[in-house]
């Protein structure tokens, strides 16, 4: 019997098949073209708030980039991207409904803001802490001995990476 005859192809399109309809049953409703076209305009905002905020920052040459050339050519691929979902955005049904798994997208959002804010005014070491605790926890529901271990190995290893090895000037309390 050679590989083309086996049956197992049959069995995975099952299985596969099988698979979907899991998938189908536990995935949220359909938010509707509305959401759909609310989620791009708001890619689209944040592309153009970063175009314009890494121009400021100078996008520099080619051969010699400034430091806004990397992030001004993310937010121009946002940009296109988003324009582009603006158009198709209305008959596509990948939106899901808000729900409390929404909420956890916030809280996720929430403490990568509270990090860029406690950042420059506490030092990395005690926001990267938390945050990484924070996910753990409450956002991936690991065990209290294993979310504080690993928040702490976490930072430790970033501190020797970025400030030992690569002695990057990060604000720090250490």
């Amino acid at each position: 019997m050679s590989m083309s005859d086996s049956p197992e192809p049959a069995a995975d399109v099952i299985d596969a098949d099988r698979l979907q309809a899991e998938l189908d049953e536990t995935r949220p409703p359909h938010a509707g073209p509305v959401s759909q076209i609310a989620a791009a305009l708001t890619a689209l905002a944040v592309g153009v708030a970063g175009a314009i905020g890494s121009y400021a920052l100078g996008l520099g040459r080619l051969t010699q980039p400034g430091p806004g050339l990397w992030p001004f050519v993310i937010s121009v691929v946002i940009v296109v991207l988003s324009a582009v979902l603006v158009v198709t955005g209305r008959k596509l049904e990948d939106t899901e409904r808000f729900s409390k798994a929404s909420l956890l997208t916030a809280v996720g959002l929430v403490t990568l803001v509270l990090l860029a804010v406690l950042l420059p005014l506490i030092g990395f070491e005690i926001p990267s802490l938390l945050l990484v605790f924070v996910w753990l926890r409450w956002l991936g529901r690991e065990s209290w001995r294993s979310s504080i271990v690993i928040s702490i190995a976490t930072v430790a290893a970033f501190y020797v990476l970025f400030v030992l090895l690569l002695q990057i000037p990060l604000p720090r309390l250490i």
